[in-house]
């Protein structure tokens, strides 16, 4: 080591300095050349700098290529010799690399601990005394070693995000050998609610089209819906989104205010504006057609509206003229420019601009308006309302033409229309369970679409796009309207609008399907090439499906929160009264076995079926039973308890016996499941570990997996018996090697709002997750 100022002297300098981040100390150092100081004895101490390994050490070899290319002095295919043939040898000597004598090093050895170690990753030499190795007190700075600049020394600093999160692929000893990215996203429905509108927006190249539901913005391809995109970056939960003309942004509006305008040219989405026009939701947003000025409508408290430049959010009118929630807001995309909103007041209103002044008022409707249309050549608007009328009105004068049907148009309230991209026609979506075509240049309709006869078939929302006319259900489903024949869609796209708890994976006529239960009782199945996908017919579950399973003979075997047990043919993908086991308790988990066993277990209760028949039941077994699942070969059954305890039971007959056989738990179990091969057990729990047992010595434990933050909810072995994935509230999904713990992968935000709720691996190479975000996910995994 040398002061600073002095002669460098051969050999490597490192340096690692740890400063307290408010400190003033702190502030003087970082803003200040740092100094090298000579280690001290106890590391973690506040303000001081401590020695790396020295070049020679296995550490310092095989961890140098992390802190390089953090400081981007190598490029991310360089490492160090110990790596396989595709990394470049380490210049510090570790490998078959050489270096001239006497050369400043242009590397420093990175110090990391071994896994599993603190959640945050935190490195032993910038550890609290206070934290227990979080990060979070201590403003870290690390420099690579001085670089030789003449006799002077230059420092190479290390940002301190590169801390967090080291690039990849890391340095240990065992370089990983799981790959992952993620292939096909099987997308939610809109979430909608009865007597709400629901707006849908479209890509003005007409390709795709998008919509809410909760926290996330969905994108869709509108000739093939399966290929969908998720936008997750909103807090709360967003009502409306609206591509802008241009195409290259789409501003989205949540219930807090909150408007942002992000990217669709990027897989990211990255943030452009973000702004809060009112305090209240946000029901509609409109642009203008150079992209440059948006309107924004909702609940606001002391206004209910606002235009504004999108990129400086300076005021360009103001939206007055009403005393109630505005609904609806629309913009002439032609000069000169026209502003109309419809409102709770039962009035729709008239602005010219910009910048934008109320002109008058319209109050033509006797009931909320819900709906307010330009057309594309600006010489119209339209507005709908719950009294089930339309009106048109001059686009840039705002004189009233007619009222589209007379009297109504519709039989029940009138919540959305769309106008086709000739301006000539409309299209109306209604609560009166139908959808209308409306030429509006003769006021006549032209095609009535009957959806259905139930309360779930009432139309909330409808796009034009193209050749394409989409309405949204009541039930969330979208529907694609066919001109020629009005009495039944071209196709229907289904899924979940809500949570989903379970899921499981079946191989049904040479194709692998997809089945997902949701908080709402709805099971839907997916075919996971095509991402097609249906609902059972008939009426099944009433409450949220907590569990499913396939059994030896194709039949799907769900538990619910309505106390039932159903078996479900899936040939006939029709429910059936006969397949139904009614329970005295509620249900919280389902496992099957050859011989047309199933165990159920309930609330203080275990259930042995036998042939669609309850024939056996512990109660109260001393503990609360969890999760169960079934030995493959049949004879053995184990539960999960509360306790932190697993039991195993034994099947004979018709009858459950007690092994007195106790296997423990880090914690609280929270899912058990059998390899395969029935070679193993892995049980996972509440305290972030999976315990993996082995059968054939005596159910001894085998091997233990860190690395989840947060509780553990699920787990799948794979189908070669070698690997498992495990998912936790931490939102993370693992892929672990039963052989090697360290070898695993990280799916880092696997659903990025919520936690993984249920997985089930299609094959070898693919993994199916989903989640609270009514969403399913297919994982493409390479060894």
């Amino acid at each position: 080591m040398v002061k600073a100022g002095g002669e460098p002297r051969a050999g490597p300098r490192f340096r690692v300095r740890g400063v307290r981040s408010g400190s003033a100390q702190g502030r003087r150092e970082l803003a200040s050349e740092p100094r090298l100081r000579t280690a001290p004895s106890t590391p973690g101490t506040p303000g001081a700098a401590f020695r790396l390994p020295s070049p020679g050490s296995a550490s310092a070899r095989c961890n140098s290529r992390r802190g390089a290319v953090a400081a981007g002095v190598l490029g991310a295919g360089e490492g160090c010799g110990r790596r396989p043939e595709a990394w470049r040898s380490c210049p510090l000597g570790c490998g078959a690399g050489t270096q001239p004598k006497g050369s400043a090093p242009k590397l420093a050895p990175w110090a990391e601990p071994k896994e599993p170690r603190c959640p945050r990753r935190a490195w032993p030499w910038a550890r609290s005394r206070k934290s227990c190795g979080l990060l979070s007190p201590w403003k870290v700075e690390a420099a690579l070693p001085a670089q030789s600049t003449g006799d002077r020394l230059r420092p190479v600093r290390v940002p301190f995000s590169s801390l967090l999160s080291p690039p990849s692929p890391p340095c240990p000893d065992v370089p990983r050998r799981i790959c992952v990215s993620a292939e096909k996203v099987f997308a939610s429905l809109p979430q909608v609610e009865r007597g709400v509108s629901k707006i849908i927006g479209g890509d003005p190249k007409g390709n795709n089209f998008l919509y809410t539901n909760g926290k996330c913005v969905i994108l869709r391809n509108i000739d093939n819906p399966a290929l969908a995109d998720i936008y997750t970056e909103h807090a709360h939960q967003v009502v409306v989104a609206k591509y802008a003309p241009s195409g290259f942004y789409i501003a989205s509006g949540d219930v807090s205010g909150k408007l942002r305008i992000w990217d669709t040219t990027q897989k990211e989405h990255l943030l452009k504006y973000e702004y809060q026009p009112f305090a209240g939701k946000i029901k509609d947003i409109a642009w203008t057609e150079d992209s440059k000025r948006i309107a924004v409508v909702g609940e606001g408290r002391e206004k209910f509206g606002a235009v504004f430049l999108w990129d400086s959010g300076s005021s360009v009118g103001e939206i007055t003229g009403h005393n109630k929630v505005i609904n609806s807001v629309d913009i002439k995309q032609s000069r000169p420019y026209r502003l109309a909103t419809g409102s709770d007041d039962n009035c729709a209103a008239f602005f010219e601009g910009p910048p934008f002044k109320f002109k008058f008022t319209i109050g033509d409707h006797s009931r909320f308006v819900n709906c307010v249309r330009f057309s594309p050549d600006g010489n119209r608007f339209a507005t709908a309302s719950a009294d089930g009328q339309i009106y048109i009105y001059d686009g840039k004068t705002g004189e009233k033409v007619c009222a589209l049907g007379g009297s109504k148009a519709h039989d029940g309230g009138i919540y959305a229309i769309s106008w086709s991209p000739d301006s000539t026609h409309l299209l109306s979506a209604s609560g009166d369970k139908t959808s209308k075509i409306w030429d509006v240049n003769v006021n006549s309709v032209v095609s009535t679409f009957p959806m259905g006869s139930t309360v779930l078939d009432q139309q909330l929302g409808c796009l034009w796009q193209k050749d394409h006319l989409l309405s949204v259900s009541l039930s969330g489903y979208i529907n694609y309207l066919d001109r020629n024949n009005p009495s039944k869609p071209l196709r229907v796209i289904k899924g979940h609008s809500k949570s989903i708890q379970c899921l499981t994976v079946h191989k049904n006529g040479g194709k692998s399907y997809i089945y997902s239960g949701s908080h709402d009782g709805h099971i839907n199945y997916w075919d996971s090439e095509t991402g097609e996908n249906d609902s059972f017919a008939g009426k099944g579950h009433t409450n949220q499906v907590s569990r499913m399973t396939v059994d030896e003979s194709g039949q799907l075997i769900s538990c619910s929160m309505d106390d039932t047990v159903r078996y479900t043919s899936l040939t006939l993908r029709d429910y059936s009264g006969q397949g139904v086991v009614k329970l005295d308790v509620q249900p919280k988990c389902v496992a099957v076995g050859p011989g047309g066993y199933a165990v159920v277990v309930c609330i203080g209760q275990i259930v042995l079926l036998k042939d669609q028949r309850k024939c056996f039941s512990i109660d109260n077994p001393g503990y609360e039973p969890e999760v169960v699942a079934v030995h493959p070969g049949g004879d053995t059954v184990a539960v999960g308890g509360a306790d932190g305890n697993v039991r195993l039971y034994s099947i004979l007959g018709t009858t459950l016996k007690d092994e007195g056989k106790l296997l423990e738990a880090k914690g609280p179990v929270t899912d058990v499941a059998y390899s395969h091969d029935g070679a193993f057990l892995a049980v996972c729990d509440a305290s972030k570990v999976v315990t993996v047992f082995s059968v054939a010595d005596g159910y001894s434990e085998n091997n233990v997996f860190y690395g989840h933050h947060a509780k553990i909810v699920c787990l799948a072995w794979s189908p070669d018996n070698e690997h498992f994935a495990s998912g936790g509230m931490d939102m993370m999904v693992y892929v672990w090697t039963l052989s090697d713990p360290e070898t695993r992968v990280k799916i880092q935000d696997a659903h990025r709002l919520h936690h993984v709720s249920s997985l089930a691996w299609l094959d070898e190479h693919t993994l199916v997750t989903t989640s609270h975000d009514a969403s399913v996910k297919e994982w493409t995994i390479t060894y």
